[in-house]
């Protein structure tokens, strides 16, 4: 029995993120939020864009607007945290109400979300002026808030159950449950739309409501303990979010690491609305050609994940990790940068290779790091998770809207010949942003080399952790 089990903890996918105070079972009901996280993503980035531009007829950009309002909320997740840190309730709890109410707001903005696409798209006769744009944002906004509290609150939860061992094994598990929920979902909700109607419409994205607050009840069946607290001890005066950040910030300059991340997250995803393109217009390559770079860029983050993997179950330091992962970046965006002049292919490849072995590992490393930071006085587990969140989340946004919208505006002024012949080419847009990627590594590597001088060299540990995919956090 010791060697089965042995080789189960070898072989089997996160059998080793279970610990006595969260076995696997529990773990894996309460992963279902993440489930319903990932099917309410999915209605909102995929299957509600597609139905707006194409089947409703809304212009494109305001269903980039209306796409892009969620984003807004993310900033918000550290506070969300925070507040589920230090709430009080008469039975003790702290993360399921957060929990449960994220999940009420998530139900009620895609419970209203068809009628107000329905009202936007024109099908529906109103006689309110921008009655659509109104209903839409504020259905796409109450999605959003959901998203984000109950992430935030469910992450934060997962960790308080699980160990100072587990706890990197456990939020990987959730985050790979989050793609999960996002893949099927896609399969689901695309087949029952293959047939499009406004009544199919209402009927799905409503069932994925229901959908969506039956996973998080089951989910939170008993998962957290019952902690009475008396009326004295919820009458007592709360923290500060103010004063627990500085604490947080205190614990080993947290405020640094955001902005690295923030930076860094920002470098890595500018390009990713301009790969592909960059490889049809200005390389002619074809669709299938250009349909390869998604495989080589999850193919470089995977090895991202399993080096970091590697490195830190050893006991190298994090920072330095994240560091390797910068520069493996600036290699990447020189490589595509020159595959055009020298119309090399290879290069394109080899550089979307490393672009995703670079975020992968810069991403893996910084989280462990925000995980692992100490922190003091009133600062918990909810902040530091909803701060990290929110950094990336907020960074991912900007940086794809900026990286189109400047490779238009630089595209349009190269071609107008202001600049001269040399640069009247369409290629001028998209090698501005990739420099502009390069120059903000570059920065991330400065935000970054304080955090690395004062961390330590690395420790070998005796007993490495196996790697599986439990290492591998997204």
């Amino acid at each position: 029995m010791s060697g089965l089990k042995s080789l189960s903890l070898r072989a089997l996918p996160f059998a080793d993120a279970a610990s006595d105070g969260l076995p696997m079972d529990q773990l894996l009901r309460l992963s279902l939020f993440q489930v319903s996280v990932g099917m309410a993503t999915v209605m909102l980035l995929g299957t509600l864009n597609r139905v707006m531009i194409v089947e409703l007829s809304v212009p494109a950009m305001i269903v980039a607007i209306m796409i892009a309002l969620p984003v807004l909320i993310a900033p918000f997740r550290a506070l969300l945290g925070f507040k589920s840190d230090n709430y009080r309730s008469s039975i003790g709890w702290k993360r399921v109400p957060y929990i449960w109410f994220g999940s009420l707001w998530q139900f009620g903005g895609l419970a209203v979300m068809p009628f107000a696409l329905l009202v936007l798209g024109g099908d529906v006769y109103h006689e309110i002026p921008f009655a659509g744009e109104v209903l839409a944002a504020l259905a796409f906004l109450m999605t959003g808030l959901g998203l984000h509290m109950t992430q935030t609150a469910g992450l934060a939860l997962a960790s308080d159950r699980a160990t100072d061992e587990t706890r990197p094994r456990v939020v990987a598990l959730l985050y790979v449950m989050f793609l999960v929920g996002m893949g099927v979902s896609a399969l689901i909700i695309g087949g029952l739309l293959n047939n499009y109607s406004d009544l199919r419409l209402i009927r799905v994205v409503q069932g994925a409501a229901v959908a969506g607050v039956a996973l998080n009840l089951i989910a939170l069946w008993k998962q957290e303990a019952v902690r009475p607290m008396s009326k004295v001890e919820r009458a007592a005066p709360r923290p500060l979010f103010r004063e627990a950040w500085t604490d947080y910030a205190a614990g080993g300059q947290a405020g640094r690491l955001l902005a690295c991340v923030f930076v860094g997250t920002m470098a890595f995803n500018m390009q990713d609305v301009l790969l592909e393109p960059y490889g049809g217009e200005i390389l002619g390559l074809s669709v299938s050609a250009t349909t390869l770079l998604t495989a080589l860029w999850a193919a470089g983050a995977l090895l991202g994940f399993a080096w970091a993997g590697r490195r830190l179950a050893k006991g190298s330091n994090a920072y330095r990790l994240a560091g390797g992962g910068i520069l493996a970046g600036v290699w990447a965006f020189t490589l595509v940068i020159f595959a055009a002049p020298m119309q090399a292919n290879v290069l394109f490849y080899a550089g979307a290779f490393l672009i995703g072995f670079g975020g992968g590992l810069f991403a893996v490393s910084t989280l462990t790091a925000a995980m692992t930071m100490p922190a003091k006085g009133m600062a918990g587990r909810g902040l530091a998770l909803g701060a990290w969140g929110a950094a990336q989340a907020t960074a991912a946004g900007v940086a794809i809207a900026l990286g189109g919208t400047l490779r238009d505006w630089i595209g349009a002024i190269a071609m107008s010949g202001v600049w001269g012949e040399g640069l009247q080419t369409p290629a001028a847009g998209y090698a501005f942003v990739y420099h502009a990627e390069i120059g903000l590594l570059f920065v991330t590597l400065i935000i970054l080399g304080p955090l690395v001088r004062h961390s330590g060299p690395l420790t070998e540990k005796e007993e490495p952790q196996p790697l599986g995919l439990a290492d591998f956090p997204t």
